[in-house]
């Protein structure tokens, strides 16, 4: 049997690693809810499948011939959708199923006061999203036993890559830098994601993974990197105190949290040497990428 991703909740980190493996033979499907999704699904050379409250459209007879599955949806106050509805049926599979993946994120490590932090720091997330991952990856790691199937969990910082980077704020006048002392936040190139795992599709035994780049970097340190690339002034500095009134819910969550995130056990257990280690080798990909020679 050929190898067969289906990927639960297909978005930007699934194109990129579905147009990298469809490219190697693999067959790769993935879900969405409605039409334009499944146009860009096709996009990115995989198949789509419906997916309805009730569960994947032909839910058990499609799951049959999958070999990998990669959870890629996030989780609600009742659970991981995919493993709520599916999570039995994938259980009793009779021995196909030679991998499961999930996504989750470096928020379930809470604050750190800027520090390193690896795998086998505590889980102590600041929000309940984060709390909801924490207990996504426990579900995505007792599904990895029952179906004897390794689990891998990927816990991803901050994502840029095309058409989601500093360049695109930047561009939409909605760039700023807030400037907080001391806070540094992590982050990884999408193309850097794909190939973290599609090395660990190798992996025969499950694991957990930070996949980050190797500098965190205060924010607007990205914001100013990025104007000087484009050949334009950044925007002003603002303190932090003075802003947070006006910010949201999210994005104080998002700087309640200072830390930094390690990833060397990503590179000692896959073997991977980042195309992008830093932002700045990042951002200057995307704008080759973008035939652009700089300016607005």
């Amino acid at each position: 049997m050929g190898k067969h991703l289906f990927i639960y909740g297909f978005g930007y980190v699934a194109a990129a690693l579905s147009r990298r493996l469809t490219a190697k033979g693999w067959r790769v499907s993935g879900t969405h809810r409605r039409l334009d999704g499944a146009e860009a699904i096709r996009a990115a050379g995989a198949e789509p499948v419906l997916i309805t409250p009730a569960g994947l459209r032909n839910g058990e007879s499609l799951l049959d011939d999958v070999t990998h599955i990669l959870g890629s949806a996030p989780p609600t106050d009742s659970g991981d959708p995919f493993i709520a509805v599916h999570g039995a049926a994938l259980a009793a599979l009779p021995g196909t199923l030679a991998w499961l993946g999930y996504l989750s994120t470096t928020g379930v490590y809470g604050d750190a006061g800027g520090d390193w932090v690896d795998e086998a720091a505590p889980l102590a997330p600041v929000h309940a999203r984060g709390a909801r991952r924490v207990a996504a990856e426990a579900a995505w790691a007792t599904l990895g036993e029952e179906s004897g199937a390794p689990a891998v969990i990927f816990r991803l910082p901050g994502i840029y890559g095309p058409g989601r980077s500093a360049f695109d704020n930047l561009r939409a006048g909605t760039a700023k830098r807030l400037v907080k002392p001391g806070q540094v936040f992590s982050r990884i190139h999408v193309a850097d994601i794909a190939a973290a795992i599609e090395a660990a599709l190798a992996l025969t035994e499950g694991t957990v993974l930070n996949i980050a780049d190797d500098e965190p970097a205060p924010p607007q340190d990205v914001v100013t990197y990025a104007a000087e690339l484009l050949g334009i002034a950044p925007p002003p500095e603002i303190p932090f105190e003075s802003a947070k009134a006006g910010l949201s819910a999210m994005a104080l969550e998002f700087y309640g949290a200072n830390r930094r995130i390690a990833n060397g056990r990503m590179k000692e257990e896959l073997g991977l040497t980042l195309a992008f280690p830093t932002y700045r080798e990042g951002l200057k990909a995307i704008l080759v990428g973008e035939g652009t020679a700089g300016g607005l």
